[in-house]
């Protein structure tokens, strides 16, 4: 079978990778990078570390607002699948990238699959929100990290067949966990000793946008006993500069420059805990046995908050200072989001799907 992979941003990279290894096996893949965000990190040592295959398409729409943006990624994505004639159109999570993708095939003759699909949030202002239900809705094959999620597809009647693969993510980080807990290998950035440092993220509009918000997670962050390294994203960075709080982060807090992926994963595995309001990252900890604060007032992955090992704190100081405070034992882990076999499940699925297709 013939697939085009359509992912828009480092992330996505992280969770294709796993499933474009297990596609070029006995299928062809067609990788197309919609540069939805550009991102330094996206060079030759990124593709490298994870031996991703470089994409065969760069659209190159860069950043802008979401209807412009998202309509020329429609465009350009309209001519490669008259290109390439693909079976299957792949889309991950839900990014701009992903539903310009799933617009597209859902009017044409491909099948369409979602990767991460029947994830909520409950909130719809959040355009990740709008993307992910709408690509949903559009899909012929539902591919879940888990049984929350499908049921979520269940009972929102989505019209696709409904699989549970696991997290492709889960998939990611086991490919690279020997790197990341070679004790051998000293942590990225100088000085750091194991558990003795708050890792976090911060990236969201919702909290770069809103100076108070912002504020309010700063003081969070400074009033921890130990020291706070924050990877700094450029919209944070532009941020913190606009709102007047640069100068007061950079000599409370330890601003570092955005490290690569197997090194972000050395730093969160080695983490006392980590404040992020990334959804990724909540899963990563949660594989790395990382405690997590998210700087969020909901989250996806419900599953990790009702397991004890996340704490939804919003933007909240107090909150979340005392959770980084917190030093209590943590439950028992379950297994969330299945085995580490997740590219494998869902690529049978993929081909079980075209089988039934064929058949009819």
């Amino acid at each position: 079978m013939r697939v085009c992979s359509v992912v828009g941003a480092r992330p996505q990279f992280v969770k294709a990778f796993p499933v474009s290894r297990r596609l070029r096996a006995d299928h062809e893949e067609v990788l197309i990078h919609t540069g939805q965000h550009y991102d330094e990190e996206l060079s030759g040592v990124f593709f490298e570390e994870l031996d991703i295959p470089e994409p065969e398409y760069n659209l190159g729409v860069g950043s802008g607002d979401h209807a412009p943006q998202t309509a020329e990624m429609m465009r350009l994505i309209d001519e490669v699948l008259d290109a390439e004639s693909p079976d299957v159109v792949l889309v991950y999570g839900d990014t701009n990238s992903t539903l310009a993708a799933a617009l597209v095939a859902a009017k044409r003759e491909p099948m369409l699959a979602h990767v991460e699909a029947g994830l909520r949030s409950g909130k719809w202002s959040m355009p990740e929100e709008v993307n992910r239900v709408l690509t949903d809705h559009c899909s012929d094959l539902l591919l879940t990290p888990g049984e929350n999620a499908a049921e979520t597809l269940r009972e929102d009647n989505a019209r696709g067949e409904v699989v549970v693969t696991g997290d492709v993510m889960y998939d990611a980080v086991l490919a690279v966990r020997d790197r990341v807990l070679d004790e051998s290998t000293p942590l990225p950035i100088s000085g750091l000793r194991p558990d003795e440092y708050v890792l976090a993220t911060v990236h969201r509009a919702s909290n770069t946008d809103d100076p108070d918000r912002l504020a309010g997670i700063l003081d969070g962050l400074t009033g921890v006993d130990i020291p706070v390294v924050l990877p700094l994203h450029p919209r944070t960075e532009n941020a913190l500069r606009e709102h007047g709080l640069y100068d007061r982060a950079a000599e409370e807090i330890r601003l570092v420059d955005p490290v690569g992926y197997v090194e972000f994963l050395q730093l969160l595995s080695n983490a006392s805990k980590v404040a992020t309001d990334s959804g990724g990252v909540q899963k990563e900890a949660f594989y790395l046995d990382t405690p997590c604060v998210t700087l969020r007032d909901e989250t996806e992955w419900i599953e990790t908050v009702e397991a004890g090992w996340n704490a939804l704190v919003g933007g909240n100081p107090d909150r979340i200072s005392r959770a980084l405070f917190d030093r209590s034992e943590l439950p028992p882990k379950p297994e969330l989001y299945g085995g580490g076999d997740a590219a494998d499940l869902t690529v049978s699925a993929i081909e079980a799907k075209l089988a039934d297709a064929a058949d009819d």
